[in-house]
């Protein structure tokens, strides 16, 4: 107990450390907002400036007003947050490119992956929607923590759990099972409010997953995997990642009062929480790559269908 308390006043020290503290960034900064009044195309449709295919970043000053650039495209498009959260875009709006053509599906983020599991937090590359507000992180953490394939995730690793004898204090059978399951859904629970909802608002730093798209490989898994570490704040200016790191510190610390002592000594505390940050940085790994892997897995098919076509 003493060690989780610990880790919560860490909560309450580090956001004026965050705030004296000048933080390098290793990941290039996303652009300011560079979308003026007058500069909205008469179509009414929000396009990407640039052959380069720069990020659109919508800048929310402190007051958390929309600037007159975020004004105007959202009086071109509607409400930023008018989409589902099941978007392609991540639930925030759909950008197009200069000559008005939408991002090709196959390069899009989809809504799930592997048609299971939940990718609303990822958001297609060349897009920079603006950051959502805590009202919409919490919705974000509430639809990913009782997203259906969640359970079935505890589930199956609760399974594993009791089915290896992880923890003997829980015994077997049913009643061990449930000691599993609701514990492992709490340790998800906190991790998705805490990491999307709660310290994004008071960082005021936006945990959504921005793919890169393009570019070298390792370049690619380099900025996806750093991504738990490299975070945009609500104005596009990278910075220390807060959010997950303490995130998981917390909520692996809160796991600590209802998990056998055994597992409350540093050394299990610190391989549960580098597990949990490796985890993470895995996940945007694969999202990264997803749309690349479900295009080349694609490919036979398409490749068939046109030969049937044209015969």
């Amino acid at each position: 107990m003493r060690f989780s308390a610990a880790v919560l006043v860490c909560v309450f020290t580090f956001p004026a450390l965050a705030q004296s503290t000048s933080m390098k960034s290793v990941l290039p900064d996303a652009p300011e907002a560079r979308l003026a009044a007058d500069s909205a195309p008469a179509n009414g449709t929000a396009t990407m400036d640039g052959e380069n295919l720069a990020l659109l970043h919508w800048a929310i000053p402190d007051g958390g007003q929309p600037t007159a650039a975020s004004s105007a495209a959202t009086s071109a498009t509607g409400s930023p947050f008018s989409s589902s959260l099941g978007d392609t875009f991540g639930g925030y709006g759909q950008a197009t490119q200069a000559s008005g053509k939408t991002i090709p599906p196959d390069e899009q983020q989809p809504k799930r992956i592997l048609g299971m599991m939940p990718n609303y937090r990822a958001v297609s590359a060349g897009v920079r929607p603006p950051p959502p507000g805590p009202k919409e992180s919490f919705i974000i953490a509430t639809e990913n923590n009782f997203d259906y394939s969640q359970f079935v995730f505890v589930g199956l690793t609760s399974l594993m759990a009791e089915g290896t004898n992880t923890h003997p204090e829980f015994g077997k059978g049913a009643g061990g099972y449930w000691s599993y399951y609701w514990r492992g859904y709490i340790d998800k629970s906190d991790g998705d409010y805490l990491i999307i909802f709660v310290f994004p608002t008071l960082f005021r730093e936006d945990e959504r997953y921005f793919a890169m798209g393009q570019g070298g490989f390792w370049k690619r898994v380099y900025y996806s995997g750093s991504s738990v570490f490299i975070t945009p704040n609500y104005h596009g200016k990278n910075t220390f990642n807060w959010a997950e790191i303490l995130g998981r510190g917390v909520s692996q610390a809160v796991s600590l009062t209802y998990y056998p002592s055994a597992v409350a000594a540093p050394s299990s505390y610190m391989s549960k929480f580098g597990y949990a940050v490796g985890r993470d940085a895995l996940t945007n790994v694969f999202r990264e790559f997803y749309p690349d892997m479900a295009r080349i897995a694609s490919r036979p098919f398409h490749h068939k269908h046109k030969k049937q076509k044209s015969s």
